[in-house]
């Protein structure tokens, strides 16, 4: 996962996640990316410092209480929020698996009645959803979805 500082063009900053460079760079060129404020999808990359993780002399773990760093506790907050999001996504949906594409077509046509589905669909199939005006989001995938 990459953290980027994101600016629109009115000037407002904000912070969002992605699996990787490319992922970022796909999801603003397809303007799936929006401002948190205002909810343009004229988005650039802010200028960001880089994080550099202290020596392991300082006193090991760092505590997760107010005493750290607003960044660290902001990051710990975020990824809490998408776990309870990811979580509540989940228990209130039908895994559909590989037949996810199939699945939301059927529905966005009227074949099948409407109800909450998630599964797996490939870069191409998600963008040929969503050319067809078939309404399709990408669940978080977390740092420790993948240990």
């Amino acid at each position: 996962m990459i953290r980027y500082n994101l600016r629109c063009h009115r000037g407002h900053s904000f912070e969002s996640w992605f699996q990787n460079s490319s992922a970022y760079d796909s999801q603003v060129k397809r303007k799936l990316v929006t401002c948190a404020v205002c909810g343009s999808t004229k988005v650039e990359k802010a200028i960001m410092a880089p994080q550099i993780a202290g020596s392991k002399k300082r006193g090991g773990p760092v505590p997760a209480d107010s005493s750290m760093p607003a960044t660290m506790a902001q990051e710990r907050e975020l990824r809490a929020e998408l776990r309870e999001l990811h979580d509540h996504l989940v228990k209130n949906a039908d895994n559909v698996g590989t037949r996810f594409p199939k699945e939301a077509r059927k529905m966005h046509y009227g074949d099948i009645e409407h109800r909450p589905i998630y599964g797996e669909a490939s870069p191409e199939e998600a963008k040929s959803l969503i050319e067809e005006g078939v309404e399709v989001g990408s669940l978080p995938v977390l740092p420790d979805d993948r240990n």
